[in-house]
């Protein structure tokens, strides 16, 4: 049924009129709303966490758990916010039709990562993570790494800036793959944790290390370039 109506409203914007299409553009009204729906969905994580906390023994083994599996769900945060949050899609039909419906399958995956989260926190001191959190768990990072990739290649920016999402992009699939790795491996609920964590920070250094380096690399040009400007001046 789902399906069905995600096709529906994909083949209604491919054939809506230009008049028509004009109503169903993406506008910064929309990307807001659609982050604002993101945050909503990315609390059942928090949510999860406390769930599992109410309903076990406080003690520093559960706290940890439950810190790691917060810190997760800030990982999907910065993951989608970092590098597709509040942009705007390219100004066509296909882009607008990829840009909406990518993020179902988004939210989707946060929300089953916030599910999962109270297994996690509830199985803290078992030796190894129950099947069922460990894959929903796992596999909700994995989507919501490649979802957001997808969802970035529709964005105006991903053709300004390829130098940083094209390598990205191969890397988030990467760590998708690793992400469904340690789900299979289903070490201790704080071990996976702290995997995931690790995993979903790989894609956010690189980003960092690559526009530290830009941002390097414009300075010395623009010293580059004053300095030029003085030795003209002089001759």
């Amino acid at each position: 049924m789902a399906v069905a109506y995600l096709a529906g409203f994909a083949v209604m914007i491919g054939t809506a009129t230009p008049v028509q299409a004009v109503a169903l553009s993406v506008t910064d009204a929309l990307t807001e709303r659609f982050g604002l729906f993101i945050i909503i969905v990315l609390g059942e994580t928090v949510t999860g966490v406390v769930d599992g906390l109410a309903h076990e023994p406080t003690n520093a083994l559960t706290l940890a758990v439950g810190l790691v599996a917060v810190v997760i769900g800030f990982g999907a945060w910065w993951t989608y916010f970092d590098f597709a949050g509040h942009r705007r899609p390219r100004p066509t039909r296909a882009s607008t039709v990829q840009w909406m419906l990518v993020h179902m399958p988004l939210t989707a995956a946060v929300a089953a990562m916030g599910a999962a989260m109270v297994g996690l926190v509830e199985h803290a001191h078992d030796s190894r993570t129950p099947a069922a959190t460990a894959w929903v768990l796992c596999g909700g990072a994995a989507v919501v790494l490649c979802a957001t990739m997808v969802l970035a290649t529709s964005l105006r920016v991903w053709d300004l800036d390829r130098g940083l999402h094209r390598p990205l992009a191969r890397t988030c699939v990467v760590v998708a793959v690793m992400c469904v790795g340690v789900g299979a491996a289903r070490p201790a609920p704080l071990v996976l944790g702290l995997a995931l964590v690790l995993l979903l920070g790989v894609p956010w250094g690189l980003a960092v290390a690559y526009r530290l380096s830009h941002e390097e690399e414009s300075a010395a040009e623009e010293v580059s370039t004053v300095a030029e400007h003085q030795d003209d001046k002089r001759r």
